[in-house]
């Protein structure tokens, strides 16, 4: 005899592919419980840092900066990327600190679309490529050229 709990079990996973799944095909995003309806308007590339580096904090700047650089020069031009390193610890910074929830050194992405909405994300996974230029540059043009189109 089969337990209950199968069936329950059975029933929430179709509940969870009917009312769910859908969303990952109709080209919507819902980040922070809120829908998004518009095309990416502008990517935000942020390297908060403190007024006093160490040697892997200087390097996720420096080759996030790089990345950018090399692979989206273009979009830097058009206005579509921008990219900045911003010292998380002058009060002038404080409205972007705040912003993005920062709370230490950090690489941050941030993407507004046409429809208002904003979300941030920050990237840690970039600390555990800075030894690898190669690898961290084709990590991070991944993740940027995902953003771009709106993934």
């Amino acid at each position: 005899m089969i337990d209950k709990r199968y069936y329950f079990g059975i029933g929430f996973v179709i509940i969870i592919l009917v009312l769910i799944v859908p969303n990952y095909f109709n080209g919507n995003v819902v980040a922070s419980g809120s829908q998004i309806y518009g095309d990416v308007e502008m990517v935000e590339i942020i390297h908060f840092h403190a007024t006093s580096q160490c040697t892997t904090c200087i390097a996720v700047g420096d080759l996030a900066e790089e990345t950018v650089g090399v692979y989206f020069f273009d979009e830097v031009e058009s206005g579509m990327i921008s990219f900045e390193h911003l010292n998380a610890d002058l009060p002038g910074n404080l409205e972007k600190v705040k912003k993005y929830g920062v709370t230490g050194a950090s690489l941050w992405i941030g993407v507004y679309y046409s429809d208002g909405s904003f979300v941030k994300e920050e990237n840690i996974n970039v600390w555990y490529k800075t030894g690898d230029r190669v690898d961290y540059m084709n990590y991070l043009k991944g993740v940027l050229e995902g953003k771009l189109s709106g993934n």
